[in-house]
């Protein structure tokens, strides 16, 4: 993966998640429950390093700004 921007992480409650999986399906399912609780960049593929398995994604959230704070009833998409 890329080397993380200080521009990512410039301030407190940004947080870069790399995530390694066996698959895509699995990778896009554990950010989709990142992104039900937290505000968080779009992902539209995961990569794939040579000779290692599995797949790996990175994303960014900003845990400053809860799409749906504790307690709180998640919207209806």
């Amino acid at each position: 993966m890329d080397a993380i921007n200080e521009v990512h992480v410039s301030e407190p409650g940004l947080v870069v998640v790399d995530v390694a999986a066996t698959d895509d399906e699995t990778a896009f399912a554990f950010h989709t429950a990142l992104a039900a609780r937290w505000a968080t960049t779009s992902v539209e593929r995961t990569t794939r390093d040579a000779g290692q398995p599995g797949v790996r994604l990175r994303c960014y959230l900003d845990l400053r700004q809860p799409v749906n704070p504790p307690g709180q009833v998640p919207l209806p998409r």
